[in-house]
């Protein structure tokens, strides 16, 4: 006869068991999820204000930036627009006799005038059409008091007129290429860098030199005039008393529009048949 045998389990042990595999209460893993949200929360919200905060100091520093720049272009506009107020004159310049203060009555007094050499500048206010006035200014061409009077105007100087006598030019070609290679070398005039007309006068005279001609006769005088004066500025610059300057461009014969601080034209005219209409013109686009 077979004997069963049947598992007895120990209630003690059961309960036990079922203690250790008790999961935690609902309540308790409801607020643990909860703690846990909002731990993240609160992260998210720092993060936020720190983003928040750095994006503020980035857009401060644009602002900043922008107004600074701002300020700065205000500034050089006001004195840019300062200096092309104030500078509103115009130089007449040249050798004695060459037409200038003939120049200025027929702009000026809108009629020829008795001229003589004369020891003081003549002024006058010339009104261009849309444009304002301009300060015009007779600089005398002795050589004793020329220098002089231009220092007075060449810093409120808009244009510089040189005005030649294109009839005797082979005779005087030295003087008024050392006249105008002083203007031109001028600091104040490199700085300013008001407009430059050569106006070649007297173009009524039978023999009188075309501007074309008269430029390429002064280019080469100028040529010669600036290697003399190089070596001379630099044999003084050896001693440290003085920097030398060189007008145009190194390494090649001097031409008028290698000049880059300066725009230099030339021009055709006749006081005395009263044709300055190439001047006016000029003057006009200057203005």
């Amino acid at each position: 006869m077979v004997q069963q045998s049947s598992l007895l389990v120990n209630p003690t042990e059961h309960n036990e068991v079922d203690e250790k595999l008790r999961l935690i209460p609902q309540d308790d893993e409801d607020q643990v999820i909860l703690d846990s949200l909002k731990m993240s929360k609160k992260d998210e919200m720092r993060r936020g204000i720190l983003d928040s905060e750095e994006k503020s100091a980035q857009w401060g520093t644009i602002v900043v930036a922008l107004v600074v720049g701002l300020i700065t272009l205000a500034v050089f506009v006001f004195f840019w627009r300062r200096g092309r107020v104030s500078r509103r004159g115009i130089c007449l310049v040249g050798l004695c006799e060459s037409g200038k203060t003939l120049i200025f009555s027929q702009l000026i007094y809108k009629k020829a005038v008795e001229s003589f050499t004369s020891m003081k500048e003549n002024v006058g206010v010339l009104d261009i059409a849309s444009k304002g006035a301009l300060k015009l200014v007779d600089i005398p061409g002795h050589e004793r008091v020329r220098q002089r009077f231009f220092d007075n105007y060449k810093n409120t100087a808009r244009g510089i007129v040189f005005v030649l006598d294109s009839f005797s030019l082979n005779k005087d070609v030295r003087d008024v290429a050392e006249y105008l290679y002083t203007i031109l070398s001028d600091p104040v005039v490199s700085s300013n860098r008001p407009k430059v007309l050569i106006l070649c006068n007297k173009q009524d005279h039978a023999l009188a030199k075309g501007p074309q001609v008269i430029q390429s006769i002064l280019e080469k005088e100028m040529n010669v005039l600036r290697n003399t004066q190089t070596n001379q500025l630099e044999a003084v610059a050896e001693g440290g008393n003085r920097k030398s300057f060189y007008l145009g461009q190194e390494g090649k014969n001097f031409e008028f529009a290698d000049i880059r601080s300066l725009r230099v034209d030339f021009a055709a005219s006749s006081a005395q048949a009263e044709d300055l209409e190439n001047l006016e013109k000029w003057l006009q686009s200057i203005a």
